[in-house]
């Protein structure tokens, strides 16, 4: 089964591409916007997905199944994302799933023996979004918190990866948690793992029940009449 799988719920834009029964694995192409620098997922998304297919020599409409990464995360990403997966497969008859962002990030992290995965993702307006995950099982459910209320709730003993836990480290580590270094790449979704999860999700979703998972209401909500 070829997968392409792609994830825009945070300033990132990831894209991953897997053939299933190639020795090789998955192949990957990102944009991590530099410091100040917008998030590019309208530029981005479908040139990096035609950079892969055309390096494996495939098009569009050879691609079996389309894994998107729901989120949490920015609203205006997530649309951008979801509405391109659901074009996509429709376009190229494929199959469709969607992955949590946050478990793709738990997924790809390297915890040390009995240590658990504190997925965070940077939400704004002060808080996270935040799961956990200890021996492949989620433990605490996905929930949008201040930072040092997440690393309260986990405790220690967890290894705290994502774009959140690099910008609120000071409070994950003093509730306890461990952070990688800056530059380590466990802060980064991966987008192998979006195929993966993808490949291992079982059966294709309709195409209208892949909807982001914002988590919480939007910061723009329009006034009553």
């Amino acid at each position: 089964m070829i997968v392409l799988g792609f994830d825009t719920a945070t300033a990132s834009t990831v894209v991953g591409l897997l053939d299933d029964g190639a020795p090789d694995g998955a192949a990957e192409r990102r944009h991590d916007p530099s410091p100040g620098e917008r998030p590019g997922h309208a530029q981005q998304l479908l040139a990096l997905a035609h950079e892969l297919l055309q390096a494996a020599g495939l098009t569009f409409a050879g691609v079996d199944r389309i894994a998107v990464g729901l989120g949490p995360g920015g609203f205006t990403g997530l649309r951008i994302g979801v509405a391109t997966a659901r074009a996509l497969a429709q376009s190229a008859d494929a199959e469709i799933v969607g992955v949590s962002t946050l478990q793709a990030l738990a997924a790809a992290a390297r915890p040390a023996a009995g240590q658990g995965v504190l997925a965070v993702v940077d939400a704004r307006r002060g808080e996270v979004f935040a799961a956990g995950w200890r021996g492949g099982e989620q433990v605490l459910a996905a929930v949008a918190v201040a930072p040092a209320a997440a690393g309260s709730v986990a405790g220690g003993g967890w290894l705290a990866v994502g774009d959140g836990a690099l910008r609120f480290r000071d409070d994950l580590q003093g509730a306890g948690c461990e952070v990688p270094a800056d530059r380590s790449p466990q802060h980064g979704v991966s987008a192998r793992m979006i195929c993966r999860l993808g490949l291992e999700a079982g059966r294709g979703t309709r195409r209208e029940l892949v909807v982001p998972d914002y988590l919480r209401k939007p910061d723009a909500v329009p006034s009553k009449p």
